[in-house]
């Protein structure tokens, strides 16, 4: 099923781009969601004050991507942002065994169950309980469990450069520049475009979807975690499935979320 969703030889159509110079580099690459709806994909590299390298839904280990990382640092953490996002994390901690890999409750088990490599969690998030890194990481991060999502997502707010990292929180499709070097329309397909109306971040239908679809199993606890993330400070956001969005994230991710943070505001 694997080589329905990625690319043959994603070294080809990957686009590696260096979002804030020295510290943030995205590599974005085609995926295709249930093999057939264009959502592409997207990992984050966010080098450190120290110079460590924290890898954020980790990506196809291709040389040119080897190549970036070793001129920007050492690995030391490698995080699956939530359980549908794991599918490289056992190839970059093969190639990186120091580095401390991060998960939400529920993937070590998944990947287990899957046969998929045998990956060791050093953080594993579950509701309700504090969580801390290490104090290089924590210096620079936020983060959210939202074991409300479907997903049971992680959110990373990278404080420096006012950074909203995160996988299925929110989509910005159509995912142009991760089929920029496909030669194929990001948007062609009846049901990628009927997806992409579903997830973009104009009008109002992600703000349905994520209300009635992503957060139905458990809203409260969702809007409570949407409330945290509100009070963080960042401008930018680097979804895994759509564009990144460069300025005005924060106000974009307001709206799309208005009806979670009515709720919360109601329950406080």
């Amino acid at each position: 099923m694997t080589s329905k969703l990625i690319p043959s030889d994603p070294s080809k159509v990957m686009v590696i781009r260096d979002i804030v110079p020295n510290t943030i580099t995205t590599f974005s690459t085609p995926f295709w969601r249930f093999g057939r709806i264009k959502v592409g994909g997207r990992g984050t590299v966010v080098r450190l004050q120290s110079g460590a390298l924290a890898v954020f839904s980790p990506v196809a280990l291709t040389d040119d991507v080897k190549e970036k990382i070793a001129g920007l640092g050492e690995v030391k953490y490698i995080t699956a942002l939530d359980i549908e996002h794991h599918i490289f994390v056992g190839p970059w901690y093969k190639a990186f065994p120091n580095a401390k890999v991060i998960g939400p409750e529920g993937l070590p088990e998944k990947r287990k169950k899957q046969n998929n490599e045998d990956v060791p969690f050093s953080h594993v998030f579950k509701p309700n309980q504090p969580m801390t890194i290490d104090p290089e990481f924590d210096a620079e991060f936020e983060y959210e469990y939202i074991y409300g999502h479907v997903n049971k997502e992680l959110v990373f707010n990278h404080k420096p450069s006012k950074t909203l990292i995160e996988a299925d929180l929110l989509f910005n499709l159509p995912a142009t520049e991760q089929f920029s070097k496909t030669g194929e329309n990001s948007t062609s397909g009846i049901l990628t475009k009927i997806f992409c109306a579903l997830n973009g971040t104009k009008g109002n239908a992600q703000k349905r979807l994520i209300w009635y679809g992503t957060s139905s199993g458990d809203r409260k606890g969702f809007s409570a975690s949407i409330s945290r993330i509100d009070k963080w400070d960042f401008d930018r956001i680097i979804p895994c499935h759509g564009d990144v969005i460069e300025n005005g994230g924060k106000g974009i991710f307001q709206r799309i979320m208005e009806w979670h943070l009515n709720a919360a505001k109601k329950s406080a």
